[in-house]
């Protein structure tokens, strides 16, 4: 006889926002059930993502109350100061940036108390292996994976799917966490917005001879954002201590095979015409380069009956600022505290006033922080004198005002606005 499981949550997607979700969920004592098509298997590989993520002091704080954090923490370099500069093509020290830039130092927001740094960056291999081993630890969490959806029906009054093997799943709510290419958010109609840049970030580890001092490197060319985030050292083949750090090199979609095509000391000597010898010495490490197509995706609605869209099934930006992990973070927080708020008091947890809660939460956050990502890639993929000139006296404008650039600081930690409890550290 086929299987048949009754659970109050059902998440489509078992990768770093769905996971972090169910684990969320299973913390406050609920039941979840987790159905994804990729084996847990290959999500561990190093070799199948390459990239690695941002994490801001307030998703650092929601790990760690999740237990998660403890997971990765190991794997995590600290961000104490962020550089973002312009610039173009160029060599000596500084590549060929402008002298005109903006600073963040960690020490312009730390107290006596905390100094804490501005956050912290993680290899996404990392990230998956410690929510994975974190769901499989919770007995409230059942993993269906690889498994596929052969059907799902949503009605008022609940959710039932049959998988593939023919079990059959009912809970009150379906939480689609399945990615851009949502399968969930497609099948309730929900359109999105999709906006495409022409560009492609080509991701890879890069060592170098300097150490980063913690220092994430935001550069600005014609082509795109140019960023070196500090990661933790590894050891080379004689156990000598190496300095890391994550490439995200934006760059015309056109050039790319051509990048691509490079052998390892070509592709090092274009990271080093870029970014200059601040570094010392560029080098790919591990031999791996990833592509990723950029563009923008937002759903217009984050809810459908007995349906919530969370991470990247609702929203996809540029990697400008490094915050879409932390968006999806954002998103497990509030839809969490919203469940667990109304399961507290007794109400259906998948009915529409807790969907309503959520969405009115979450939309304003996200759509201001989308609006904001795509005017500076706009903004800096471009190479007019005019324009040039405007934003680096725009940013060494800001550099001189400090109230300001605090502000802009405790945004990028995620310590601005309308906070989830986890975000501030605070328990469901």
């Amino acid at each position: 006889m086929a299987e048949a499981k009754d659970a109050e949550i059902l998440v489509a997607g078992g990768g770093m926002v769905g996971l972090a979700f169910a684990v969320a969920l299973a913390e406050a004592g609920l039941e979840v059930v987790v159905v994804d098509c990729m084996d847990p298997a290959r999500q561990r590989d190093e070799a199948f993502d390459g990239r690695s993520s941002a994490i801001a002091r307030g998703s650092q704080q929601a790990l760690q109350v999740l237990g998660l954090w403890q997971g990765m923490a190991s794997a995590a370099a600290p961000i104490l100061d962020i550089r973002i500069s312009d610039g173009r093509l160029g060599t000596g020290r500084a590549g060929g940036a402008s002298a005109l830039h903006l600073h963040f130092s960690h020490s312009e927001v730390a107290s006596e108390e905390d100094a804490r740094p501005l956050g912290y960056i993680v290899e996404n291999a990392a990230i998956r292996r410690a929510v994975l081993d974190r769901a499989r630890a919770l007995a409230r969490i059942d993993l269906r994976a690889p498994a596929d959806f052969a059907e799902v029906i949503r009605r008022p009054g609940g959710v039932t799917a049959r998988l593939s093997d023919g079990t059959t799943l009912k809970a009150c709510l379906l939480v689609a966490a399945d990615g851009r290419g949502s399968d969930q958010r497609a099948a309730a109609g929900i359109k999105v917005t999709e906006i495409g840049y022409g560009q492609t970030a080509i991701v890879a580890t890069v060592a170098h001879s300097l150490p980063h001092g913690g220092v994430a490197h935001e550069h600005f060319l014609p082509s795109g954002p140019f960023a070196l985030l500090p990661m933790t050292d590894a050891a080379d083949e004689t156990g000598k201590p190496l300095h890391r750090s994550s490439l995200v090199w934006t760059e015309r979609r056109e050039l790319v095979a051509a990048m691509m095509a490079l052998d390892e000391q070509g592709f090092a000597a274009e990271l080093q015409r870029r970014f200059g010898d601040s570094l010392g010495e560029l080098s790919l490490w591990g031999g791996r380069r990833w592509t990723h197509p950029l563009s923008l995706l937002h759903a217009e609605r984050y809810i459908d009956t007995r349906l919530a869209l969370i991470g990247d099934a609702a929203h996809v930006m540029p990697p400008i600022g490094a915050q879409g992990l932390n968006l999806g973070l954002r998103d497990v927080a509030a839809l969490a505290e919203c469940i667990v708020d109304a399961r507290r008091l007794g109400l259906d947890v998948g009915s529409a006033t807790v969907l309503e809660r959520y969405q009115r939460w979450r939309r304003l956050d996200n759509v201001a922080l989308i609006a904001a990502t795509d005017s500076l890639n706009r903004l800096f993929s471009n190479d007019l004198p005019p324009v040039r000139l405007l934003r680096d006296l725009g940013l060494a404008a800001v550099n001189r005002m400090p109230p300001l650039k605090r502000f802009f600081m405790r945004h990028a930690m995620g310590l601005v606005g309308d906070l989830p409890r986890l975000v501030k550290g605070e328990t469901l």
